[in-house]
C-alpha cells in the first residue's frame, strides 16, 4: 500500500519560537506536567535533542496504546520546523508500518503563529482508517492548546 497523509493547522496567539520550543522540542519535559491525565511520563532516551535523538512517551489508559518512541529526523531552529518519525509503540506493527509528522510554525501578523502539521503514514495490509485521523487532529490541537495556555500564563517561559 502507498503512503497516505493528512494535514492540520492550529492558530495560536503565542509567537512561533516559544510554541515551537515548548510544544515540540521540549514537550517530553513539559507534557507530564501539563497533561498528566494523558501522558504519564516522558524522556529523551537517546541523543542530545538534535537530529537522530529519540524520546519516549508513556500514556495513561486514556490512550489506546501504552507508549510511543519517536526520532527527530530533521530540525531547523531558525525556521521553527522539524520532522519526527514513530520508531516503536503506538500502532506500529499492528495498524501502521510507518508514520512521521512534519511541523512548521509560521509567525502571523498579529504576533502569534500558525502551526502547520503534515502527518504521513503507511497502513498495514487490510487496515482501514476511520475515526483515527479526526482523533489525531483533536489530540494534536489539545497538545498545542495546553502548551499555549502554559505559555500565556508564564510569559517568561521559553522566551
Amino acid at each position: 500500500m502507498s503512503s497516505s497523509s493528512w494535514s492540520h493547522e492550529i492558530k495560536s496567539p503565542v509567537p512561533a519560537a516559544r510554541l515551537f520550543k515548548a510544544a515540540v522540542l521540549d514537550w517530553h519535559n513539559l507534557a507530564p506536567k501539563l497533561v498528566p491525565d494523558i501522558i504519564v511520563s516522558a524522556a529523551g532516551i537517546e541523543g542530545d535533542g538534535g537530529v537522530g535523538s529519540v524520546r519516549q512517551f508513556q500514556f495513561s489508559s486514556a490512550m489506546p496504546f501504552s507508549y510511543v518512541k519517536e526520532r527527530l529526523d530533521f530540525v531547523d531552529f531558525d525556521r521553527f520546523e522539524c520532522k519526527q518519525s514513530l520508531v516503536e509503540g503506538g500502532d506500529i506493527g499492528t495498524k501502521i508500518e510507518s508514520a512521521s509528522s512534519h511541523f512548521k510554525f509560521e509567525q502571523s501578523s498579529n504576533g502569534g503563529c500558525v502551526c502547520k502539521v503534515v502527518a504521513t503514514y503507511k497502513l498495514l495490509p487490510g487496515v482501514e482508517v476511520k475515526d483515527e485521523i479526526t482523533k489525531a487532529k483533536e489530540t494534536l490541537t489539545g497538545i498545542f492548546k495546553a502548551a499555549e495556555a502554559y505559555l500565556l500564563a508564564n510569559p517568561a517561559a521559553y522566551a
